[in-house]
């Protein structure tokens, strides 16, 4: 299993719509998830070690980026017949057992990674209230095993910045993490 780095950030880039179901069959949409001043969009997935490595820290920051303002949705984009353990169910039940404070959605045509361009999990793109793209970094300095409980939050002090101010920051470390699993 490769690790793989998203490429820098695209300012500006704007967001694609998408029209996912969750675990429990509603659908949600762009305009639905997005906070009014901004929106995070993460492909995530069950089986990788470097999402589960973060995932208590990525709810913790969701969590408090709901109070600035920011929509959170994770979207699961991985091939479920190679990988069964991100099928929806399994999906269904890891957001239910960690209390995910955001919609986990499935792309099962993998059209939604596509047109965002997603390369790995987890893999984050930060949109300002516009719904320009602002950031494309990393949550902190964790990889596979979580980093220090004190690591900057980088990803978090992001998204606070772009809720203030419309804009990411110039400097971003780029997220790294499996490779999206396509299908053949």
């Amino acid at each position: 299993m490769a690790a793989l780095n998203p490429p820098v950030c695209d300012f500006g880039q704007a967001a694609p719509d998408f029209d996912l179901p969750d675990g429990d069959g509603k659908r949600h949409t762009l305009a639905g998830c997005r906070g009014p001043n901004g929106l995070l969009v993460m492909f995530i997935c069950n089986h990788c070690p470097y999402v589960k490595a973060i995932i208590d820290r990525l709810i913790r920051d969701c969590r408090e980026l709901a109070g600035h303002g920011i929509g959170c949705v994770a979207i699961m984009s991985n091939d479920v017949a190679a990988y069964p353990e991100d099928g929806p169910d399994e999906m269904h039940r890891w957001a239910k057992e960690l209390a995910f404070p955001f919609p986990y959605l499935y792309d099962a045509t993998q059209q939604v990674a596509r047109t965002f361009g997603a390369v790995c999990t987890p893999d984050f793109f930060g949109y300002n209230r516009d719904l320009q793209l602002q950031y494309r970094g990393r949550l902190d300095a964790s990889a596979r095993e979580a980093a220090a409980p004190d690591a900057p939050r980088e990803l978090f002090a992001a998204m606070c910045e772009i809720a203030a101010t419309g804009q990411g920051p110039a400097r971003q470390t780029a997220s790294i993490g499996c490779s999206i699993k396509w299908k053949a």
